[in-house]
């Protein structure tokens, strides 16, 4: 038998991408194929591309295109090749194959057919897979943290959203098997498992008629890990019995990401998401309430086809009214095969671009308060990395998801991929700075907890 190949993977796109990739490599590797992060010695690339927006779309494009000229086996995979299918295999003759996002587990018979000389599309229309605990997998993160999809696709419709269309319905794992997969996780030393789906908090609801996120927050609590952080929680479905977890189990962290996108209910209303307008003070102000050390982030598009003045001026207060931990504002992305691509009143892109930064600034003071109260305090800190050069390390706290939030700064030692106490001595917009915990430091947090 010959040399198998050697394969590299491009990963684009979200943590849900992340996964996909991560299962792929898992897959060709138990397969027994040689897999590399130089895609230079590589006779194959997967690209895993993302869809979501148009920037998202060309970030993928860029990539496919260097490695075509770099005269590279191409394997597009993920939600591009799920949305573009003909017209990929159409412009980039170097694609020998297109897998859809519900068929990445079909990777190494893709990879076996186009060794053959075959051209391959294996794209189901309505994606309907979803990898368990026994799928294996091969992680990108860093040592400590871990993703863990709960479920996967949404049976919501919103306008200005593709997801559906690419990813398929909502399909939820058992609680069992998503409890087994965290113990595996929590056996390999992670100490931060994070939690996604496209709405965690409908996580059960087409397996067991309703949703049963609550349920598994308390089975997760018994996984002996010492984080675990919920993405994508909607507002409507933080249920009492979801915050009575939240407040009662020790290892879920009080940290939610709260994708609300506006604040306007005539917008809200024109994105078709308007049962969130009449719920969105309410169920702040309950989660500050139930959990006053809450950490809420949230994401806005701003922009939105329609959106006028007196809408935007009212997301700008709703901001300054809620102080949130953390803002991400995204300007509309015209996304075609939605109903929000053919509506009318769409606005001029440097309108869209003042009013993301008129978000920004006006939520830049907020977070920069919410990090000087951490001044003072000694927190937990993940060690993520350190530099080679002034041997500082870098980390996060609780307060901190990866990639969409702020770092800590650490001087000290202390080994890569634990959690260990910090004192924090600075703070700025985004990051804090601080020194691993002296007994002098820890003294007063034990007293306090002895009182």
């Amino acid at each position: 038998m010959g040399k198998k190949p050697i394969i590299a993977v491009s990963h684009l796109g979200c943590e849900k991408n992340r996964i996909d990739t991560e299962h792929m490599l898992g897959l060709l590797v138990q397969a027994g194929y040689e897999v590399d992060s130089n895609e230079e010695i590589a006779d194959y690339v997967i690209v895993n591309t993302c869809s979501f927006i148009q920037a998202a779309r060309e970030e993928s494009v860029r990539t496919l295109v260097e490695l075509a000229e770099a005269n590279k086996k191409i394997v597009i995979a993920g939600c591009m090749a799920q949305h573009f299918q003909e017209q990929l295999l159409e412009e980039l003759p170097e694609a020998v194959a297109l897998v859809g996002t519900g068929d990445y587990n079909k990777i190494v018979q893709v990879i076996e057919r186009a060794e053959s000389g075959e051209r391959v599309k294996e794209i189901s229309p309505e994606p309907t897979y979803i990898a368990d605990e026994t799928t294996p997998r091969y992680r990108t993160t860093t040592e400590g943290v871990a993703y863990l999809r709960v479920a996967e696709g949404c049976d919501y419709r919103c306008a200005f959203c593709i997801i559906p269309h690419l990813r398929g319905n909502q399909r939820s794992r058992s609680i069992e098997s998503i409890v087994a997969e965290a113990q595996q996780l929590a056996a390999e030393g992670v100490q931060e498992i994070i939690l996604i789906s496209q709405i965690t908090t409908n996580y059960g609801l087409d397996l067991y008629g309703e949703p049963k996120l609550a349920e598994l927050l308390r089975e997760l609590g018994k996984v002996d890990v010492p984080w675990i952080r919920m993405h994508y929680a909607y507002p409507t479905g933080l249920t009492p019995k979801v915050i009575a977890a939240m407040q009662e189990v020790p290892n879920i962290l009080p940290y939610l990401d709260l994708p609300l996108q506006h604040s306007h209910a005539e917008v809200l209303r024109a994105m078709n998401r308007p049962w969130q307008a009449g719920v969105n003070d309410t169920i702040i102000e309950r989660i500050k309430t139930a959990i006053p050390n809450a950490v809420l982030r949230t994401t806005f598009i701003v922009g939105f086809p329609g959106e006028n003045e007196k809408h935007h001026e009212h997301l700008l207060q709703f901001v300054k009214r809620h102080e949130f931990d953390h803002v991400g504002v995204f300007t509309f992305s015209p996304e075609e095969g939605t109903p929000a691509y053919s509506l009318p009143s769409q606005l001029p892109q440097e309108v869209m671009d003042a009013r993301r930064d008129a978000i920004m600034e006006a939520q830049q003071p907020i977070s920069l308060k919410k990090n000087q109260a951490e001044i003072g305090k000694v927190v937990d800190v993940l060690i993520e990395q350190e530099n080679p050069e002034t041997g500082e390390l870098v980390g996060r706290s609780a307060r901190f998801a990866p990639d969409v939030d702020g770092l800590v700064y650490v001087q000290g030692s202390a080994r890569l991929g634990s959690v260990v106490p910090v004192k924090i001595i600075n703070a700025d917009i985004y990051d804090l700075y601080g020194h691993v915990a002296t007994a002098a430091d820890l003294l007063p947090v034990a007293m306090s907890a002895q009182r």
